[in-house]
């Protein structure tokens, strides 16, 4: 069964309570989804580390419930 897009969000902002998070249905059939994550906990950490930081607030659902994610990822700058 798909994840609802209000799902993973949750996952998150579990996670990273200050985290800004996007998220796009890239094909409409609750699979394929593209997500901005924003959050100060990324900051001074890899890219694959705070890719790695997101898999880990999803639980293992990666591969399973959800199918595909693009991933974009940073800590917040000070504009």
């Amino acid at each position: 069964m798909p994840m609802q897009a209000s799902e993973i969000e949750t996952l998150i902002k579990d996670a990273f309570p200050d985290a800004e998070v996007v998220i796009e249905d890239l094909r409409g059939d609750g699979d394929h989804y593209a997500c901005r994550v924003v959050a100060q906990a990324f900051a001074g950490k890899s890219r694959v580390q705070q890719h790695q930081m997101v898999y880990k607030a999803l639980g293992g659902r990666m591969g399973g419930e959800l199918h595909a994610l693009a991933l974009q990822t940073s800590a917040p700058t000070n504009n």
